[in-house]
């Protein structure tokens, strides 16, 4: 399908002192190819770039997407210090937003809870890194409030809408960064990642969401949601940008104790692919549609040369269930629950419910690590599984409109994290992709997970089932 293509808009005070950019066009989805192209061609600045992306963000006001929206004099800021030498830096002019729970030095972090918001003095590690290569923060996005949710509904900041269907929930918690991305008004976006956050969201709006292994890139400067669990990913319009996110951002951090080691990966097919060999859960009002796609999906992985395995999902599903129905809860609990105790009645009544289920009195010291101790196992066999090997799942089973998740906020929102939940707790890494690239009817997303130190294989195969999209050639 090729791309559809959009006059950029401005009054004339817009535009005085600058050449006229009135018959300039610009894709509705950006991609680094694209602007750098655009760059190398002397048909676009970054000051026009960013002009276009404070338009569109007025443009979708109503998607509620921004909790500190796009501003031209801000992006300025950023914009005006890149050097001369586009070449210099490997991001130079790329635009990127921030999930609101991540630190944007002199911006406001309020994690969607305005009581809880403080201005950070530095920029979260990652986003550091990002500025030091070139691209540059266009604003902070809306998100599930304390990133504890998957729909993008749970902020008093408003609903976020889903960028192809506004009647459509757009996933969570990083709703805000995933639109921002697919609406055009960012390259790619950091989300965060504890039961699916950076993948959700990603299948619903047809976008690549790479989630790294836990501490390949540093959480320093990142509210923590669930600390152990928790990881910063990247929102992009394809998987080459994506990866070279992944390839910049990550890095030992000696400031961050949650950080650890990896090697850069080289992507390279897996030798197995798992798949479940019972059929998964597909539910809501596209349940069929849903299974259509799997269907097509799991037909064109058999093509792409590993061998596949059905294997048993039960390990997984187990490992899923203590993430919510476990201990886990009362690391959440610990991380902010003094904030609850100290403001009564701030929080969203869903988003208090499940701190405060972190609290209950039956999760003693006794039963934490008798879960720890299952879940060490858990992760055993989860590595022999996914030796040499990459499992494919549904990234989510189905999909709500916005008011079914009102009427139904806890049953829609579990259902959501059935094929995520899993990830964080087995330590493992994940690429979601589109089953079907330029979908914008009604996406379909397939995660392809590996282990901790399997990061190439998980990109080989999203490559390569990429590539074998029929037409994708064309």
């Amino acid at each position: 399908m090729r791309a559809r293509w959009q006059p950029v808009y401005g009054s004339d005070s817009d535009r005085r002192g600058r050449k006229e950019i009135d018959m300039k066009r610009f894709p509705n989805r950006l991609t680094f190819a694209w602007l750098r192209d655009s760059y190398a061609a002397g048909e676009l600045t970054p000051c026009e770039l960013a002009e276009e992306i404070a338009r569109r963000a007025e443009q979708y006001a109503s998607y509620h997407i921004w909790i500190d929206k796009p501003s031209r004099e801000k992006m300025k800021a950023y914009t005006d210090r890149l050097p001369k030498e586009r070449n210099s830096l490997p991001l130079w002019g790329i635009p990127f937003a921030v999930k609101d729970n991540i630190d944007l030095a002199g911006v406001p972090t309020t994690a969607a809870c305005p009581e809880y918001a403080y201005i950070p003095k530095e920029n979260a590690a990652v986003v550091q890194k990002l500025i030091d290569a070139g691209a540059f923060p266009v604003g902070k996005t809306n998100l599930d409030q304390f990133a504890t949710g998957l729909v993008g509904t749970r902020s008093p900041y408003g609903e976020v809408k889903n960028a192809l269907n506004p009647k459509l929930i757009s996933g969570g918690s990083s709703s805000g960064s995933a639109v921002a991305a697919a609406l055009g008004m960012a390259a790619f976006s950091l989300g965060t990642d504890t039961a699916g956050s950076g993948r959700v969201p990603a299948a619903l709006n047809g976008l690549v969401g790479y989630k790294p292994p836990l501490g390949a890139w540093s959480v320093r400067g990142v509210v923590p949601a669930c600390a152990s669990l928790d990881c910063v990913t990247v929102f992009a319009n394809n998987l080459e940008d994506a990866a070279e996110i992944n390839r910049l951002a990550r890095g030992y951090d000696e400031d961050c104790c949650w950080s650890r080691e990896y090697p850069e990966p080289k992507a390279k097919l897996p030798q197995r692919i798992c798949i479940p060999k019972d059929e998964p859960t597909f539910f809501g009002d596209y349940a069929r549609i849903y299974r259509e796609k799997w269907e097509e999906g799991t037909a064109r992985l058999k093509g792409l040369g590993p061998e596949i395995q059905y294997m048993d999902y039960g390990i997984f599903a187990e490992a899923a269930k203590l993430l919510y129905e476990g201990p886990w809860v009362a690391e959440r609990w610990c991380d902010l629950g003094i904030f609850a105790e100290q403001h009564p009645g701030v929080m969203l009544p869903v988003t208090e419910e499940i701190l405060r289920n972190g609290d209950r009195v039956e999760y003693t010291a006794a039963k934490t690590f008798g879960a720890i101790h299952r879940l060490q196992e858990l992760r055993r066999e989860a590595k022999k599984v996914l030796k040499d090997a990459v499992l494919a799942l549904p990234t989510a089973g189905g999909t709500f409109t916005r008011r079914q998740v009102r009427d139904n906020p806890v049953m829609t929102n579990s259902q959501m994290g059935l094929y995520t939940n899993h990830c964080n707790l087995l330590e493992l890494c994940g690429a979601a992709i589109p089953q079907k690239k330029n979908d914008e009817e009604l996406p379909f997303g397939i995660t392809f997970f590996g282990t901790a130190d399997a990061e190439s294989l998980v990109l080989g195969l999203a490559d390569a089932f990429l590539k074998a999209e029929p037409g994708s050639q064309l």
